[in-house]
């Protein structure tokens, strides 16, 4: 009986070290610049799409007088539109890599590749930023995963409403992944 003891013993300090290494604490810097990298591919996406387009929605049920009651919303900013458009944000964080501020030593991710169709100015200058290998960009997509995951409903609700501060409600609001740092919305 003693050996069974022992393997149950080893297994619950197992299990409280995967635990606690789940547990820790988050990187600030890779959550709040995935937040905020959402944040500006949405807008981007949203902002690609042409004002004109609708979708109907509401209730496709005949009423009793023969009518239906639906309405037409802007596409770029109805639920289908922003649920699809959340599937695929993760999916350019490989265009992000980490960028140190040469005067205030400020890191956080920023987007270093031009956007398609982008202005030739678009390019950034690439002295401060930092590319640590391929697995840099997977850490910034976990995070971005995470991320989404966790504000789906909150991310639709504030880009449904046309919310101008986007940034600061979802990313210091809502979740506070970048509780006391502080950017201008011009960063990303």
């Amino acid at each position: 009986m003693a050996p069974c003891m022992a393997d149950m013993m080893m297994m619950m300090m197992m299990t409280l070290a995967v635990f606690i290494c789940c547990q820790a604490k988050r990187d600030q810097t890779l959550y709040c610049s995935a937040c905020r990298a959402v944040v500006d591919e949405l807008k981007h996406s949203i902002s690609q799409v042409d004002p004109k387009k609708t979708i109907n929605v509401g209730s496709f049920r005949l009423q009793p007088d023969g009518s239906m009651t639906d309405k037409k919303v802007p596409l770029a900013r109805s639920h289908t539109h922003l649920s699809e458009l959340l599937e695929g944000v993760c999916d350019s964080m490989s265009d992000y890599a980490l960028h140190v501020d040469p005067d205030t030593r400020q890191r956080r991710y920023l987007r270093f590749a031009p956007r398609s169709g982008g202005a030739p100015g678009d390019f950034p200058d690439l002295n401060n930023f930092h590319f640590n290998g391929p697995e840099a960009p997977n850490a910034l997509k976990f995070a971005c995963e995470s991320v989404v995951e966790e504000l789906e409903d909150d991310i639709i609700a504030v880009f449904s409403r046309e919310e101008e501060e986007a940034h600061t409600q979802l990313c210091n609001n809502v979740s506070d992944y970048c509780r006391g740092i502080t950017h201008t919305h011009e960063d990303l």
